[in-house]
């Protein structure tokens, strides 16, 4: 297989991971072999000390349609002494990638270049931001399936636009277009027409000039704060706090202003 048939796709510049999925004849949808190449992509770029910032998109003309239903009828054919093990084993695949995204020391945004649907809205929800397109729409699409959200999006929808809007959109599987998204708080800007990237890349630029120790300790702990208590987040606090004194970062900072 050639990089350009790979479903997952990398490319670092200036501090920035750009991560591509690449199905874009199935609209980017998941299937196990894009889950596994999707992790091993977050692994390498998490392992790099210049990545800052990982932009996660899709090729084409959707961000990702979600679980690949194909696979999902494969699954149907299979012995159903098989099926809740090989769930299992797969819900637990899906959880490992959810996760990576979620706790990934870089800052993570979703650059939502169209529909973001089932799994695929729970990956953009997994990221510390997200980006939308015009073109983009967002809908928990399971319960049409007859499923239930499997990527983190109970958990992770709540915390954006509230109980009672989560419930809504998860029971009816309604999608909300780009504009809606921006105004219940689902995604976080909207950009123009055709510079979805440009503006991505350029809503990262003050990230990326700042100290990938302190951004990842941050994250660390605000990403806790829901299910922390203050004394909690102080105590977390004070531990980051003593790991950032010993920085160079920290050094070269103090430095700086002094020497101004």
């Amino acid at each position: 297989m050639s990089p350009s048939d790979e479903p997952v796709g990398v490319e670092v510049a200036g501090g920035v991971a750009t991560v591509t999925l690449r199905r874009p004849e199935v609209r980017n949808a998941i299937d196990d072999a894009m889950r596994h190449e999707l992790v091993r992509a977050l692994e390498a770029v998490t392992r790099d000390d210049s990545v800052r910032v990982v932009v996660l998109t899709g090729e084409g003309s959707a961000f990702c349609a979600g679980g690949d239903v194909t696979a999902m009828q494969r699954r149907l054919s299979s012995s159903i002494g098989r099926v809740a093990f090989d769930g299992w084993r797969r819900q637990r695949g899906t959880a490992a990638m959810i996760a990576m995204l979620h706790d990934a020391a870089p800052v993570t945004i979703a650059a939502v270049n169209g529909p973001a649907m089932g799994l695929g809205m729970d990956i953009a929800l997994a990221c510390d931001f997200i980006v939308a397109a015009p073109e983009a729409r967002f809908g928990a699409a399971f319960v049409k399936r007859g499923l239930i959200p499997d990527g983190g999006g109970m958990y992770f929808l709540p915390r954006r636009i509230g109980l009672q809007r989560t419930k809504e959109l998860i029971y009816t599987g309604r999608a909300v277009d780009a504009d809606e998204a921006l105004a219940i708080g689902l995604a976080d800007r909207l950009a123009a027409s055709g510079a979805l990237l440009d503006e991505v890349r350029a809503f990262a630029e003050p990230i990326v000039a700042h100290s990938a120790s302190a951004l990842a300790l941050m994250k660390s702990i605000v990403n806790r704060t829901f299910e922390s208590t203050l004394a909690d987040v102080a105590s977390l606090g004070a531990g980051a706090q003593a790991i950032s004194y010993t920085t160079d970062d920290h050094r070269f900072a103090v430095e700086a202003f002094l020497g101004r």
